[in-house]
């Protein structure tokens, strides 16, 4: 049996709570040395979610709090603040802190490090044991997230990722070399060769993303074995990704045999790898190859790749995929056949009509727009044909679609597609941009906003985020949460249970409860799922852009976003709304970044199969 009550029956945490809700530091500062220590721990862990670097200085001495939980949250705040000014108190504790507390030391570390005070946490720390070495690991990889790396950092990363040294330490080093952008790993290819021999299949997943940044075809037969031979689609998921065009000889036969591998994400992400990489054959054996296949998502994909290569039969293939599309009951399918056209500039006036045709569901239109701009942005796309284009984007405008007014919105900024010349009065984008609607149309409001400003040549314009005033927590529903209060979810491909986190994410959990008994996800899809990474529903129109007429605020609870973490969606800080995701993995450079508010505890394996298009039954609140 859970307890009946969660932590905002006290009315203290409520009030903690509320301010952090309403983005007041200063009403949160006090607490800070309360003499409660639950209060000062509930302080700082609702300062990691404001993100003001003002209560930096206040945060610091709670460093040397009596309290261990008061010192961890702390540490998280000071992380979650970025402050460089903090490194220095930071490393002061390092020295002396007991190793329960370095991991959170570090990871603070790692998130306010600068470029200059990199060289202290890379070299300042010559321990070998497991609490300094892992939490060296998770600094360098919270750093390497924010781009700030060295030569150094690099080659400690990958000494750490030595089997010898602790599980920990191997995943933030292999995590660290995956997420760490720009990096050229050419000269540590023998050691990432032997991490994707890891006992531990995160650890293997993470190298052999990070071996892809081996710039050298001899990675080849290593990549191949992995998709043929390793046991954890994840793994086979990163090798397939980390093949490219320099081996596509070598490789392409494992990548065929993954197209019909029993994981959907594997042969999904094999499909992916043709359209993406393939050359020098005929499209018309890729139709051939697709029309072979049971999975949808799957063929469509190599339909793509049969029209991006074309050859003399291109002009048979799109037929054959227009005629696939006219057949198609699934809008998901009918979109990705859109999608797959969009690779054709000559499919321009079929996926026009049917963009704009009526009594579609929204997910058609919203791919066939990604399609046009996708055909206007091929270098074989007619120039005679350019004005037409033009005039697709301003009709877009006018259409009331908010996916179909972003994504035209977005080739108006281009300025590869220089449209500014053939449409240089921009009042069509104003109206089209004053008749959204605040803040259920932020996407789209953003979109529309930034092309202005583009195309008027002024400075961007700040975002307009939501206000505690404007959808208040609901302390009434939060407080009648149990504090561990499980949720059911039945979808087509089986049964998921989670557990909320209404003690880290209370606003969250009392939105998504509120939708759940008006019975608000029932019926609706998964609209976007993409191979070890997440499965994403709750989307109102069913294509990612649709949202509840209030927006949230970011709740950045010290929690990771391990293997089925379930996050609020959104398109910044403070704009959350109703869709969520569920990760196939650890993903944390989420961590901080993304509302976590619940857990799945029973049914991963379900939410391993999910697809795009597979249907939320059912939501219910269970105990």
């Amino acid at each position: 049996m859970f307890p009946a009550s969660n932590p905002f029956d006290d009315a203290i945490r409520r009030a903690i709570a509320t301010a952090q809700d309403e983005r007041n530091t200063t009403a949160l500062l006090p607490y800070l040395t309360n003499a409660t220590a639950r209060y000062r721990q509930a302080a700082a862990l609702a300062l990691a979610s404001v993100q003001d670097k003002a209560a930096s200085a206040r945060l610091q001495p709670l460093l040397d709090d009596p309290d261990q939980d008061v010192r961890r949250a702390a540490a998280y705040a000071l992380g979650q603040t970025g402050d460089s000014a903090a490194v220095a108190p930071l490393l002061a504790r390092l020295t002396s802190a007991p190793s329960a507390n370095q991991r959170y030391l570090f990871e603070a570390l790692g998130r306010c490090v600068t470029a200059t005070s990199l060289r202290q946490l890379v070299r300042g720390f010559a321990g070998s044991d497991t609490a300094t070495v892992s939490g060296q690991a998770w600094a360098l990889l919270r750093a390497g997230n924010r781009g700030i790396t060295s030569e150094a950092a690099v080659a400690r990363a990958v000494a750490l990722l030595d089997q010898q040294q602790p599980l920990a330490a191997r995943q933030g080093a292999a995590f660290t070399l995956a997420r760490t952008p720009r990096l050229d790993l050419t000269a540590y290819q023998a050691a990432l060769t032997t991490a994707t021999t890891d006992p531990d299949a995160l650890v293997r997943a993470a190298a052999t993303t990070a071996l892809g940044k081996v710039k050298s075809p001899t990675i080849a037969p290593t990549l191949v074995n992995l998709v043929r031979r390793d046991t954890d689609y994840r793994v086979r998921v990163s090798a397939l990704r980390a093949m490219n065009a320099t081996m596509y000889a070598p490789v392409k036969e494992t990548a065929w045999e993954a197209v019909s591998d029993p994981s959907r994400q594997v042969a999904l992400t094999a499909a992916e790898f043709f359209l993406t990489h393939a050359s020098g054959e005929p499209g018309v054996l890729f139709l051939e190859k697709a029309n072979k296949l049971d999975n949808w998502r799957v063929r469509a994909t190599l339909l793509a790749a049969a029209l991006k290569l074309g050859g003399t039969e291109r002009g048979a293939i799109r037929t054959a995929v227009q005629q696939r599309y006219t057949a198609a009951t699934n809008p998901y399918e009918k979109a990705y056949l859109l999608k797959a056209l969009g690779e054709d500039p000559a499919a321009y006036e079929f996926v026009e009509q049917a963009t704009f045709a009526s009594g579609q569901p929204l997910v058609v239109g919203s791919y066939g727009m990604e399609a046009l701009v996708a055909m206007r942005r091929l270098p074989d796309f007619p120039e005679a044909q350019q004005a037409a284009f033009a005039l697709t984007m301003r009709r877009a405008m006018g259409n009331g679609d908010v996916t179909i007014m972003s994504t035209a919105a977005e080739a108006l900024r281009d300025p590869k597609l220089n449209l500014r010349q053939l449409l240089p009065d921009t009042t069509f984008i104003v109206a089209a941009r004053n008749k959204l609607i605040l803040p259920r149309d932020l996407e789209a409001w953003l979109a529309l906003q930034q092309t202005l400003d583009y195309l008027q040549n002024k400075p961007a314009t700040p975002t307009p985020v939501a206000t505690a005033a404007s959808h208040p927590i609901n302390w009434a529903v939060v407080r009648a949460i149990p504090a561990q209060q499980r949720v059911l979810l039945n979808t087509t491909k089986g049964e998921i249970l989670m557990q909320l986190h209404v003690a880290d994410a209370p606003g969250s959990v009392a939105s998504f409860v509120e939708l759940v008994r008006q019975g608000f996800y029932n019926g609706k899809t998964f609209h976007r799922v993409v191979p070890n990474f997440v499965a994403q529903g709750g989307c109102p129109r069913g294509d990612g852009s649709g949202s509840t007429d209030y927006n949230l605020r970011s709740e950045f609870g010290d929690l990771r976003y391990g293997e089925g973490a379930v996050g609020l969606a959104s398109a910044g800080k403070d704009t959350e709304s109703c869709q969520w995701f569920i990760t196939h993995t650890s993903t944390p450079h989420l961590d901080g970044r993304y509302t976590i508010f619940a857990q799945v505890i029973k049914g991963m394996e379900v939410v391993h199969r999910l697809d795009i298009g597979d249907k939320i039954v059912r939501v219910e609140l269970v105990k």
